[in-house]
């Protein structure tokens, strides 16, 4: 029986989870983990606008990114904007998804190598979600999203969240595995 709940785990799954329904609550908004991209953090000479200079995407995770577009114009989910944080794995993956036009949105910046910013960003983004109109996509990192939700994200995770009084609800998890 053991050997079977490994297996279970090990076996690769198209959706690990499925709360599209989410997406049709009043208010709710995709915030969005970057596709696979191997390793972790950034280079200390990390330059945005500078992809060589940056962890990337790998093919998996550009492949990870189209699935996952296909998974939302498949079921007919659109979105009025596309944001994104101006990280290369971020802003392909924003792209690869096709869901339309992408923003640069410095307020989703990864702060991983710096935490003196993580309050103003994290501020910045509630804003962003405050003030923008219609059904939103956000493209970012995992500390960015733990900094917001209070929960941890795989990579190409989708978290459907809505602003509340107290911060922001999670409403559901989309995950569309590599």
């Amino acid at each position: 029986m053991r050997w079977f709940v490994v297996l279970l785990f090990l076996l690769p799954g198209t959706v690990s989870a499925n709360d599209w329904a989410a997406l049709e609550q009043p208010g709710a908004i995709a915030i969005m983990r970057h596709a696979l991209a191997p390793g972790t953090g950034d280079p200390s000479t990390l330059q945005v606008g500078d992809c060589t200079t940056q962890r990337n995407l790998d093919e998996r995770g550009r492949a990870q990114a189209r699935a996952i577009g296909e998974a939302f114009r498949s079921r007919g989910i659109e979105f009025d904007k596309v944001f994104s944080s101006q990280w290369c794995r971020t802003m392909e993956t924003a792209e690869l998804l096709g869901l339309g036009a992408v923003t640069a949105e410095p307020a989703l910046n990864s702060f991983f190598q710096d935490f003196s910013t993580r309050d103003s960003q994290t501020a910045d983004a509630r804003a962003l979600i405050k003030r923008e109109q219609g059904r939103l996509m956000l493209v970012t990192h995992q500390v960015n999203i733990s900094a917001l939700t209070g929960r941890a994200t795989r990579s190409g995770e989708v978290l459907v969240i809505r602003a509340g009084s107290q911060g922001v609800e999670i409403l559901g998890s989309i995950l569309i595995a590599p």
